[in-house]
């Protein structure tokens, strides 16, 4: 087949370096926008922080005014080297994909290394030691041993030299399962239980029984079948509710115990401030969306004087180059701040008046239905936008502080054909399991005939959806004594 040659028109979209900055900037919250702007304005001196006073769109080609005779000159050839190289001032031993990552050192002590600092107090021998410092080492955050004593005698011919015996490793583990936390190094949920009742144990007859259930009756203890523990106990209701409650009091992580103390919590800045005034919505936008950020008059004036002198020498071009680029980076990045909070007010305000009625009650009933492609017919922007609008925004109402995706959700119909919010169904439901008898809790099937009856047409298994989605337990494990 012979090569031939022809023109051809073809219509493209791309997206411009701009377009991509706004993209990336909408779906920022406040917190990582506030620290990406501290970020440009390290990395690009044109850029400043405080009100511009006077705004000017800026051109090379324009005639621009005398600058002040008191303002001091900058001569950038002063710090320009015209016989340096330039491989002398790069280095480019990166791939351009190539991200930098750096992983953040913990200041916090782990609790294997305060079981390590107990070990420091027990009379061992070397070889103890390595034993009980591999099977520290092989605890998960929970506290537990989830691997086999076998493989840590492997482990420990293999890589410590050390040949022991299982027995001589059981010996070590339940050395370890004396120290602090209780339960730490237990194989098992049971055997973490035991361990911290087995501590407990002072004659109270409650703790004796709550023994008995875990030793004896574990199964029929996580299933919830009090009746067959009662009978083959021979208790009566009383006494197993008192063995119940003891149990309820242990901790199922003892080695998450440590880390919740030491969690740092992150604390939430609303995006936006939703506040009702004598009966009207009134809409704010936080501070830290909306920073003074303007052009550096230092870097126009130099861009005047580079484009208005002599631009023969290889230093003066790449000067002009140079100044040109920070000023474009920094126009281009305070447009697209500005377009960020316009969109970000625009969102927020449709969806400010399809909910007006819960943000007027806090009536979570009130919600109506709402996706994503409702908003973006409203401002008649992109769903793709609107998604990035509401990833990780906070809004601050009356009612306390709700993530932006929590308004939106799909619809069901009602027996008279009136579309209502999933949310409004969900609220009904917690309602329901929450004000519900613990001693006979409702199956899903009777919590199906509820919503059946208030005119939801609902069937079982959406009802079941939605209780896990609730992240409530089915009736059985909701059973009480």
């Amino acid at each position: 087949m012979a090569l031939r040659q022809h023109l051809a028109q073809k219509l493209e979209q791309r997206l411009s370096p701009q377009q991509i900055q706004l993209m990336k900037l909408l779906q920022v919250p406040t917190m990582e926008l506030d620290q990406r702007i501290k970020q440009e304005l390290e990395e690009n001196p044109a850029l400043e922080e405080g009100l511009d006073e006077v705004e000017d769109d800026f051109d090379q080609d324009e005639d621009y005014d005398d600058q002040d005779e008191s303002e001091e000159e900058f001569d950038l050839s002063d710090y320009l080297d015209d016989d340096a190289a330039d491989y002398k001032t790069q280095a480019n031993n990166h791939s351009k994909d190539e991200e930098e990552r750096v992983i953040p050192l913990s200041g916090e002590q782990s609790f294997q290394e305060k079981l390590t600092e107990q070990l420091h107090l027990l009379y061992l021998d070397d070889q103890q030691f390595t034993i009980a410092d591999v099977l520290i080492g092989n605890l998960d955050e929970s506290g537990y041993l989830n691997r086999e004593i076998e493989a840590i005698v492997d482990d420990l011919a293999f890589s410590m030299n050390v040949d022991v015996t299982e027995k001589e490793v059981v010996e070590i583990l339940q050395l370890i399962q004396e120290l602090d936390p209780a339960g730490v190094g237990a194989r098992n949920l049971q055997e973490c239980l035991l361990l911290q009742i087995k501590r407990k144990q002072d004659g109270d007859i409650s703790r004796y029984t709550a023994k008995k259930i875990l030793e004896n009756h574990f199964e029929e203890f996580t299933k919830k079948h009090y009746d067959k523990i009662a009978k083959k106990l021979e208790i009566d209701e009383i006494d197993l509710k008192d063995a119940m409650d003891e149990i309820l009091k242990l901790n199922p992580k003892p080695g998450g115990s440590m880390r919740e103390s030491a969690k740092n919590y992150q604390q939430i800045i609303p995006d936006f401030t939703l506040f009702e005034s004598e009966g009207r919505l009134e809409l704010g936008l936080n501070g830290r969306n909306a920073p003074e950020l303007k052009v550096s008059r230092e870097y126009e004036s130099m861009l005047r004087s580079y484009a208005e002198g002599a631009k023969s020498s290889k230093s003066d071009k790449d000067a002009l180059s140079f100044v040109r680029q920070k000023l474009d980076g920094a126009k281009w990045f305070i447009d697209a701040i500005k377009q960020r909070q316009q969109t970000l007010l625009l969102t927020m305000g449709a969806i400010m008046d399809y909910q007006e009625a819960y943000f007027l009650s806090g009536d979570e009933t009130k919600l109506r239905p709402m996706i994503l492609k409702d908003i973006a017919d409203v401002i008649g922007l992109d769903i793709s936008t609107i998604s990035r609008v509401a990833n990780s925004k906070f809004v601050q109402t009356n009612y306390g502080i709700f993530p932006l995706k929590y308004f939106f959700s799909e619809s069901l119909s009602t027996d008279s054909g009136e579309e209502v919010s999933t949310r409004e169904v969900k609220k009904i439901l917690s309602d329901a399991i929450e004000s519900e008898d613990k001693h006979n809790p409702l199956t899903d099937e009777k919590l199906m005939d509820l919503l059946n009856e208030k005119g939801y047409n609902i069937a079982r298994r959406t009802v079941a959806k939605y209780r896990e989605q609730l992240n409530i337990p089915v009736a059985r494990m909701r059973k009480e004594l």
